[in-house]
């Protein structure tokens, strides 16, 4: 799959975007059938849909960030909270100065918290930019793919990114996720101790039950919900391009 962007600058010139779609990912282990850039494409994958469908600027993705809770496993790279913080930050600004005061960050990795106060600071002085998707745009999507697992014991790895990806980039899905379930119960020191503490595979979810149809699922409601955020942002949510 092409995880990057390729429109010209005339494009956006001719499209004029008032709202710009930053993906933001990690580089972390997924286990032992998921790559480490899962949660880069995954965002960039729900990206690109909404790409697809509205009129947003898309921007190439983050695709390092604050990983430090998987950095027991190999290939695990991570950035500090504060680097994150200041790329972001930087982005927002350059967009700003080529006429695009609003963003939306995709995030694609739940460990990534310091975004919310990214958003925070930033709607000070008024809505400019949103967090997407929400825990609740997450539920939404669960319950319209009729998922099976919930979103506290299919944290990593598990059947909501496999069925992400078994639809949409089926070639970075490798044997094994079929027999790889696994409970990593309550999970109250995470912070504290990693992912290690409570997973030997790196797996916490269930990707037994994974499907393609329900990554198409999840896709679409996510990018349905997407609406909500462009009004919140005070932009039309009803140019949807023709065929999204």
């Amino acid at each position: 799959m092409n995880l990057l962007p390729t429109a010209t600058s005339t494009d956006v010139e001719k499209q004029q975007p008032r709202v710009a779609v930053l993906p933001v990912g990690s580089f972390e282990q997924h286990g032992r059938y998921l790559p480490l850039v899962t949660d880069t494409a995954i965002a960039c994958i729900i990206a690109r849909e909404i790409a697809n469908t509205y009129p947003v600027h898309l921007l190439p993705p983050i695709t390092v960030s604050c990983s430090h809770e998987h950095g027991s496993w190999p290939g695990t790279v991570s950035i500090s909270a504060k680097t994150l913080f200041a790329v972001i930050d930087d982005i927002q600004a350059s967009l700003a100065r080529s006429g695009i005061e609003k963003l939306v960050i995709v995030n694609g990795h739940g460990g990534n918290y310091v975004l919310s106060n990214v958003v925070q600071e930033a709607n000070v002085d008024g809505p400019r930019m949103s967090l997407f998707p929400l825990s609740s745009d997450w539920e939404q999507a669960r319950k319209h793919a009729e998922l099976v697992s919930d979103r506290h014991g299919d944290m990593h790895a598990g059947e909501i990114e496999t069925s992400l990806l078994l639809h949409a980039a089926p070639e970075l899905v490798r044997p094994g996720y079929e027999n790889a379930d696994h409970d990593g119960g309550a999970r109250r020191f995470l912070l504290t101790l990693g992912m290690g503490a409570y997973t030997d595979s790196g797996v916490i979810g269930y990707p037994s039950y994974a499907t393609a149809a329900k990554g198409k699922a999840v896709l679409a409601s996510l990018t349905d919900a997407f609406a909500e955020h462009l009004e919140v942002l005070g932009e039309p949510s009803t140019g949807r391009l023709v065929g999204g």
